[in-house]
């Protein structure tokens, strides 16, 4: 009974030493094809990104400039004055 092992190693052996599988013609130029698809749906997802963060921070700006967060409300009362 042969191992499982043996009978890989075996196998492995024989692709090995017979001749060198055929390469399709097409090949280059589907791995081509597929590489400028990979690099332009890159490009378009880093320009995406960039887009929501630039209006991401347009809006920050305009949200900060309306509503005026930093400026301190004016007090509804003031202390009484008497006594002087």
């Amino acid at each position: 009974m042969i191992s499982i092992n043996a009978r890989k190693e075996q196998a492995v052996r024989d692709l090995l030493d017979g001749p060198p599988p055929t390469v399709p013609p097409q090949l280059a130029r589907l791995a081509a094809d597929r590489g400028r698809r990979l690099l332009r749906r890159r490009l378009l997802l880093r320009g995406g990104v960039w887009l929501l963060l630039v209006a991401a921070l347009v809006a920050l700006t305009v949200w900060a400039v309306v509503s005026g967060t930093w400026v301190d409300d004016p007090a509804e009362t003031t202390p009484d004055f008497e006594g002087w």
